[in-house]
């Protein structure tokens, strides 16, 4: 058994050092094999692992008695009912670690030879990308709000409870957080991470772009059809954005914005126009 496994992991071991290495900025050079290990630990341990809970919701929810308009996908939940301060900190725990997949992939760009600023904020003014974050956000945000209300009426997608914190102090702020730690990890790593190491491995542009939009449509299949059609396409338009921008700081704006619009407009919409699902 043991002379098994060492075969086993002497076979893993000269796949990920074989010598098709791929030459960086720096003159570092890493197997393919590493960076294609790279690319999967990433999404297991950040977005590609909520991809496979999304599937498994989804089928879930089909399984389920009732059309998918019946049932409630709920974002932003109370962790601690009835016991604010922890339930606050529970909510600032969550938004911390959540970032840090962030961190990790910078690092290995950055151990790999690549310069961040050259992939991640090439180009970067703030006042400029604010402006042109903005202004993406209002045609996304109009377009995305109309889509969800369609594919909801016609029995596509689920019920999506923006927030339940409930009434509290830091209702406001956790959701403000709580969208900006969406984008920053959402943006930084499907497009600064997955969109730039499948461009380094080699594929073409259009490739990169649409495995990276359907990465992002997978992990938003907990919310129905729907929303992965609706995330796919944003992930189509996000992505050729950034492979034009090369930065990542107006989509991020962009997400942003677009997040605080959905979590805090909840909160204050939900029960009081007839037009707005709730459960």
């Amino acid at each position: 058994m043991l002379d098994g496994v060492r075969s086993s992991l002497a076979r893993l071991e000269a796949w990920l050092g074989r010598h098709d290495v791929l030459p960086t900025s720096t003159g570092v050079e890493l197997a393919k094999g590493l960076l294609w290990c790279e690319l999967a630990l990433v999404l297991l341990v950040s977005l590609g692992r909520s991809a496979v809970y999304s599937v498994v919701s989804l089928v879930a929810a089909l399984t389920a008695p009732g059309p998918l308009s019946s049932q409630a996908a709920t974002l932003n939940s109370t962790i601690a009912p009835g016991r604010p301060w922890l339930d606050l900190a529970y909510q600032l725990l969550r938004i911390f670690f959540a970032l840090v997949p962030v961190g990790l992939a910078g690092y290995l760009l950055v151990r790999s030879g690549t310069r961040l600023r050259e992939v991640w904020f090439r180009g970067a003014r703030w006042g400029r990308d604010l402006a042109w974050g903005a202004g993406l956000a209002a045609s996304v945000g109009t377009v995305g709000l109309l889509f969800y209300l369609a594919t909801y009426a016609l029995g596509t997608n689920l019920t999506v409870v923006a927030q339940d914190l409930g009434s509290t102090w830091y209702q406001v702020p956790v959701l403000i957080l709580a969208a900006a730690e969406n984008a920053v990890l959402e943006e930084f790593v499907v497009l600064g991470f997955v969109q730039v190491r499948l461009r380094q491995l080699g594929l073409g542009s259009g490739a990169a772009i649409g495995l990276a939009a359907l990465l992002r449509g997978s992990y938003h299949l907990y919310q129905g059809l729907g929303g992965f059609v609706g995330n796919l396409v944003m992930g189509l338009l996000f992505g050729t954005l950034y492979s034009r921008w090369g930065r990542v700081t107006p989509l991020v704006v962009t997400h942003t914005l677009l997040d605080v619009g959905a979590f805090v407009g909840y909160a204050v919409l939900a029960g009081h126009v007839s037009w707005l699902p709730t459960v």
